[in-house]
């Protein structure tokens, strides 16, 4: 993928008809709310990634045009629209949201830009809306899950609880992990997407006694799920297996409330690889943000 992504650019930036003596990326992203903690993360790291590329892509100045798409798709569609019209971008990208990125998504493509997504990954785009502009830096969302799904089924456990936002990425992640996951689902609950209360959703997971739960609630969902799930005393009764839920953006607001969580991912900070060791170490130099994930107690990658 990064051949390819690198390929497209190199192309674009070639062609006969890129006649412009500079390079404007537009990233959209959240930037306010309990979903900003997520956009504030990428938009660090694309300030420090053209940063460490002397501020140029392809030889030619490059610069970094940031909109806050509020976390509503129809905010996230008129972001990128200006950008492609009023700012005039080459490339498109950023997007934490699934349904943020599917209501950009036709405009964008049309626009003949290059478009490309840092995080998220329906998968209608994986398939019947597949186009020759659109490129993925990150996943498919169902992806992810998968591991969790058969690391669960591995360990021969049956009666899970599977909980996630009513949004694309929610059912996608759900679907992911069914596909591995072959024993008992007891529920599968989608909540209000930006949700901040679950008590009674804790209530109905205690009523189900189930032996586990399975929670895909990124952002601020995340915080305020974690949080009070272990208020609740849930924790120690039935164990939190989790994706993008108790990760590097959410942990400094969790806190001592992630202990004991399992969590799938495909990246940490504290991966111990020299490319990551030197990321992290100047990641670390330029924000005071990042920090390495504490309180997992098993990750599947």
């Amino acid at each position: 993928m990064k051949k390819h992504l690198a390929a497209a650019a190199v192309a674009f930036l070639c062609g006969p008809a890129f006649a412009a003596d500079n390079v404007k990326i537009g990233f959209v992203t959240t930037l306010s709310g309990p979903a900003g903690v997520i956009g504030k993360h990428m938009k660090d790291s694309a300030d420090l990634a053209l940063s460490m590329l002397g501020g140029k892509i392809g030889g030619l100045p490059a610069q970094i045009v940031y909109g806050d798409d509020q976390q509503k798709p129809d905010i996230g569609r008129q972001v990128a629209d200006e950008m492609l019209k009023r700012d005039k971008v080459d490339f498109l990208t950023g997007v934490i949201w699934s349904n943020v990125l599917l209501a950009l998504y036709q405009p964008a493509i049309q626009s003949g830009n290059i478009l490309i997504s840092a995080n998220a990954g329906p998968h209608e785009i994986a398939g019947e809306k597949c186009a020759p502009n659109f490129f993925s830096a990150s996943w498919q969302n169902d992806q992810t899950p998968e591991a969790m799904g058969k690391f669960m089924d591995d360990q021969k456990m049956q009666d899970i609880y599977l909980i996630a936002p009513d949004y694309s990425a929610g059912k996608d992640m759900m679907s992911g992990f069914k596909r591995f996951f072959k024993g008992k689902v007891t529920a599968e609950t989608y909540t209000k997407f930006g949700q901040s209360d679950y008590q009674v959703e804790i209530s109905q997971i205690r009523d189900a006694n189930p032996k586990a739960v399975f929670a895909f609630l990124p952002g601020g969902m995340g915080i305020q799920f974690v949080k009070q799930y272990a208020q609740a005393g849930m924790r120690e009764k039935i164990p939190l297996y989790s994706a993008f839920t108790v990760d590097e953006t959410t942990l400094p607001a969790i806190g001592d409330a992630a202990d004991g969580n399992y969590e799938v991912g495909f990246w940490s900070p504290d991966l111990d690889t020299p490319r990551n060791k030197e990321f992290i170490s100047a990641f670390g130099r330029n924000t005071i943000t990042c920090r390495p994930s504490m309180g997992h107690r098993a990750s599947t990658r």
